[in-house]
């Protein structure tokens, strides 16, 4: 897989471009800022984004996601519970004195029974609420990326609207630490750590 890594936007989100060598289609997660970056970042692949698959519906996970779509088409996937958040996105971006454009209309919406496909790869989506209603995980073989869910060493923060922390950790609990140990953990800030790691060293997580 074509796989890069791009920290985009004001508050320096992590946006992953996903591509098929085959085919050419490619998953964007996140593409929270910085629309001629990711682009710029597609066409020297030689990429066509398909899906633009968004792990939560905050403005620095959503930024760049209406101008990469007029721009180059591809559907935009969102859990059905952020799409508030999402709407609303524009507008609480104001708030830390980012402009952001209109959001475009969601196409589907994220269900952990539906695979999310492109090219010749698949992945599943999970459901972990906490972070924000709608907050999801794509996981793809021993890859999962976690969006605001889990960090190195911390959690995503449950104080803003829809947040629960009790929801968060009972979704990081049962839906991310059941997950092999080696498993890859790339969020949507900073960087990558492992299940197995977090299980050990992440304070949060420490205890029964």
């Amino acid at each position: 897989m074509i796989s890069d890594v791009l920290v985009v936007g004001p508050i320096q989100a992590n946006c992953y471009v996903l591509g098929c060598p085959e085919t050419k289609e490619a998953l964007v997660v996140d593409p929270g800022g910085d629309p001629d970056i990711v682009a710029s970042t597609l066409a020297d692949h030689g990429l066509k984004p398909v899906i633009y698959f968004h792990t939560h519906g905050h403005l620095d996970h959503v930024g760049a996601t209406s101008v990469l779509k007029e721009r180059l088409g591809g559907e935009i996937l969102l859990h059905q519970a952020d799409q508030v958040l999402y709407e609303r996105a524009p507008e609480s971006a104001l708030g830390f004195g980012i402009e952001l454009p209109p959001v475009a209309p969601v196409d589907r919406f994220i269900e952990e029974s539906i695979p999310v496909t492109w090219g010749r790869y698949e992945g599943s989506a999970i459901h972990t609420p906490g972070h924000s209603p709608g907050g999801v995980c794509l996981r793809i073989g021993a890859r999962v990326y976690s969006g605001d869910t889990l960090f190195r060493g911390s959690i995503g923060r449950t104080d803003l609207p829809g947040g629960s922390y009790e929801e968060l950790m009972t979704s990081i609990r049962v839906k991310l630490l059941t997950l092999p140990d080696e498993t890859l953990v790339l969020p949507g800030h900073g960087p990558a750590t492992t299940i197995g790691q977090e299980k050990k060293t992440n304070p949060f997580l420490q205890g029964p």
